[in-house]
């Protein structure tokens, strides 16, 4: 089946596409007339008309600036042009002889308007701000909200999602153009960028691995039940409880499994905590074990196993996951299981196949990847290496979750909400995927489904959110 994607692109991608469009003769000066008529068609719709600067630099980003000015100008805007310097490029050129307004020096004390249009820098920046426009940043943050980014925040880099020097503009509003670069999808890259604006200029795509983590990706391959469908063959998830004081989690997890439409899911459970379980358990089954081949043997018939919530980091978790990766159930591991493996990786990574999920917040893929977030330019390409490494699906949680596949695949969501910031969500975000995972759906799209399935249940009950309220959001994010 082909699935709808929303494709994330490198600066090489994107000059790539921009490349590929020239040569198939589309000049670059008609792409920037593109350019600018979506920028400036972003700002018609937001603002209403009012002094306005537009700062522009010396190479084609400017060169929008050009255009951008020109256009709102014909419609009446009071605007005028900042220049850094004079334009560099060809197209730029053009796109400034053509321009009959006001010009002045761009300068650290300049950008005095009621509205700025920040057209010095695009997304390919290598170097950081000089000294002054470092300054003339830091003087327009508290106007953000009035501020447009042409591509991207000035300073800004692209790939890096991360300020070039520590610094770069704000915007309120960012209009880019054909598909979201990276620093539109990673912090702290997306938080300078405000609102993102996609504008198509006509491009042709660019084969990519990368994508925005939406419905389109996924929702085609969602187990939606047919008509002869019954319990037994919706899917039968396992949840490993932990002792007696921490049984919480493990219930968060089956209860999220249970609405992501699981037809049998039941917790296995020491017998100290039977008890505890048995009192807060409806349709969620119960069995107790004691020992990991007892685990190995009640778990055998299972299509997915969640283990990690509050599982404990001890010898006995450690052997847990090892018995239930030779059952060949598909493993969503979380949490402690994850943990418990901080000293010997390879132990775990070696027990894996590719249809086994680990879900690990920044802390706990440190203790399995040692060193790899900070070796790697940015998240995309320490989820994508982890992912390889463990030859498994890795979900690297925060505000910019990637989720990736082993084979290369990766998505980036963009849904995510400050309210899961709250005890218990992780363990709700394993129940999701690994019920969904239970009814056969692919553990790279299951991942992604429950990923932007949590964020939106979080998003829709807003303030106040507390886990225990996620499961019960689920039937109508469905």
């Amino acid at each position: 089946m082909t699935l709808r994607r929303a494709d994330i692109l490198s600066i090489a991608n994107m000059a790539a596409a921009d490349a590929a469009a020239v040569a198939a003769g589309t000049p670059t000066s008609v792409l920037m007339e593109r350019a600018g008529g979506a920028v400036a068609d972003a700002v018609v719709a937001r603002f209403s008309p009012r002094p306005t600067v537009v700062l522009v630099g010396p190479g084609d980003n400017g060169g929008d600036g050009y255009v951008v000015a020109r256009l709102l100008k014909a419609q009446g805007w009071p605007i005028r042009i900042e220049s850094m310097a004079t334009p560099k490029t060809a197209a730029a050129a053009v796109a400034a002889a053509l321009w009959n307004g006001e010009t002045t020096a761009l300068t650290e004390r300049g950008g005095r308007a009621d509205l700025v249009i920040d057209a010095i820098f695009g997304a390919g920046l290598d170097r950081p701000l000089s000294v002054e426009l470092g300054r003339l940043a830091r003087r327009l943050e508290p106007m953000r909200s009035s501020v447009v980014a042409i591509d991207v925040p000035s300073g800004l880099s692209g790939d890096l999602a991360a300020p070039m020097g520590g610094i770069c503009f704000l915007a309120g509003l960012t209009v880019t153009f054909h598909r979201r670069k990276f620093a539109h999808v990673l912090q702290p890259g997306r938080s300078a960028c405000g609102e993102v604006v996609v504008a198509d200029i006509g491009l042709e795509s660019v084969s990519t691995s990368l994508s925005e983590n939406t419905p389109d990706l996924w929702a085609p391959l969602y187990p939606w039940p047919k008509v002869s469908v019954h319990k037994s063959t919706r899917g039968r998830l396992i949840v490993v409880s932990g002792d007696a004081w921490s049984t919480g989690a493990a219930r968060l997890a089956a209860r999220a499994g249970l609405r992501a439409g699981a037809g049998l899911v039941t917790m296995l459970s020491p017998p100290e905590a039977l008890a505890i379980n048995a009192a807060h358990l409806e349709a969620v089954m119960l069995r107790p074990f004691e020992t990991e081949l007892e685990l190995e043997a009640a778990a055998s018939s299972a299509e997915a196993v969640i283990i990690g919530p509050a599982a404990g980091v001890t010898d006995a978790t450690l052997s847990n996951v090892l018995a239930l990766a030779r059952t060949g159930a598909a493993l969503v591991i979380d949490a402690d299981a994850l943990t418990v493996f901080r000293n010997d990786p390879e132990e775990l990574f070696c027990a894996l196949d590719r249809d086994d999920v680990l879900t690990p917040h920044p802390g706990e893929f440190e203790r399995i990847f040692p060193g790899l977030l900070k070796q790697s330019p940015e998240r995309i390409s320490a989820a994508r290496a982890a992912a390889f490494r463990a030859q498994a699906v890795v979900v690297l949680k925060g505000p910019d979750t990637v989720i990736a596949a082993s084979d290369g695949r990766a998505a980036v969501n963009l849904n995510g909400t400050p309210w899961l910031a709250t005890a218990g969500s992780g363990d709700v975000l394993a129940g999701l995927i690994g019920g969904l995972v239970a009814q056969g759906m692919e553990s790279f799209e299951a991942a992604c489904a429950g990923v932007w399935i949590h964020a939106a249940c979080a998003d829709q009950f807003g303030p106040g959110l507390v886990s225990e309220d996620l499961p019960d959001l689920i039937p109508m994010v469905l």
